[in-house]
């Protein structure tokens, strides 16, 4: 039996963000509509450390034709001062029909790729259609890609970013201004790079609030990325209670994002600010945005489900172009 390794250079190739937002919506459709099977992802504390060990199983869609798969990986916060990065893993891909691992897929570019694309899916069905201007508070891996995700659906021509890191944040304003031919700014303070814009995408690795609700213009979308522990947010408590709230999954926002939770342990909120998953908004069954003057809030905590729906359709284009390498793993009984 052979399985398909998918070496990070191949996972970006084969995975635009045009598609990658396309088979995100499909695969949390197949969530809200029970479709799929996750549970809360398994993860070990290493001691003394910040750092965790992670696992996350999940299983897209049912029968022969359903997709099984886990990330594994290892998140080292501590990383964003060396050369590695700060999440490092595998996606495993397994058949449906006799439990082969069809594929292991290297796990750096599938989680920026579609955590940006699940922000793009949440900014197509809650920012407002003319949404022209895009802020980002935080530099690092996943600035480039989500200014991708949410230039694939709204017509952005002004990007504002601000970082801790000055060098980071001039970088990606070289970086995004060769790549999209469109105006970028480097803010000093996170409070100046909000002001009046139409999406912001907090994307940090802060434990505490960098954006407040106060500095937020009628009308704006955020994508609340960075934070996906109980104990750490990026946004303020007035942030959050002032906004139309949806989740990619409500099980694991109610269990693991401070960004929600910490705002209920001060009774500033209730369970009842989750207003729905974005699968719910996909299948038509809610409404997002009322009008043009709401704030918007989708908190992201990527789903291990998103992960296999994005290994599974680049394994059946490496199988279709010949990318990857086979190797032989075993699983199959030798006949004696």
């Amino acid at each position: 039996m052979e399985t398909l390794l998918i070496p990070d250079c191949d996972v970006r190739a084969l995975l635009p963000m045009g598609e990658c937002i396309e088979v995100m919506e499909h695969a949390l459709r197949s969530l809200t509509q029970g479709k799929s099977i996750v549970p809360l992802r398994t993860v070990i504390r290493l001691p003394d450390t910040p750092n965790a060990f992670a696992c996350m199983p999940a299983v897209l869609g049912a029968g022969a034709s359903a997709a099984l798969g886990a990330k594994i990986i290892t998140v080292f916060p501590g990383n964003d001062a060396t050369p590695y990065d700060s999440h490092i893993g595998v996606v495993l891909l397994f058949d449906a029909e006799h439990g082969a691992l069809l594929a292991i897929a290297d796990a750096s570019s599938v989680t920026a790729i579609r955590t940006a694309a699940v922000s793009g899916v949440a900014t197509r069905v809650l920012a407002r259609e003319d949404a022209s201007e895009l802020t980002s508070l935080g530099a690092g891996v996943l600035v480039m890609p989500h200014l991708e995700a949410v230039c694939c659906v709204r017509p952005i021509r002004r990007v504002r970013v601000w970082s801790r890191s000055a060098a980071r944040a001039h970088e990606f304003a070289k970086r995004a201004r060769s790549a999209h031919d469109i105006e970028v700014f480097v803010c000093e303070t996170a409070r100046d790079a909000v002001a009046d814009a139409h999406v912001v995408c907090t994307i940090t690795a802060s434990r505490t609030p960098i954006l407040e609700g106060k500095w937020l213009a009628r009308g704006t979308h955020v994508n609340a990325v960075g934070a996906s522990i109980p104990t750490a947010r990026e946004l303020d408590t007035e942030a959050v209670r002032m906004a139309r709230m949806f989740v990619d999954r409500r099980e694991s926002a109610l269990s693991e994002a401070g960004d929600f939770l910490v705002p209920r342990s001060e009774g500033a909120i209730t369970d009842e600010h989750i207003l729905g998953e974005l699968g719910e908004l996909l299948a038509g069954k809610m409404t997002g945005r009322l009008n043009g003057d709401q704030i918007t809030l989708f908190k992201s905590l990527g789903l291990a489900v998103e992960d296999v729906a994005a290994v599974r359709h680049i394994y059946e284009k490496a199988r279709a172009t010949g990318a990857g390498t086979s190797i032989a793993l075993g699983g199959l009984r030798t006949q004696t």
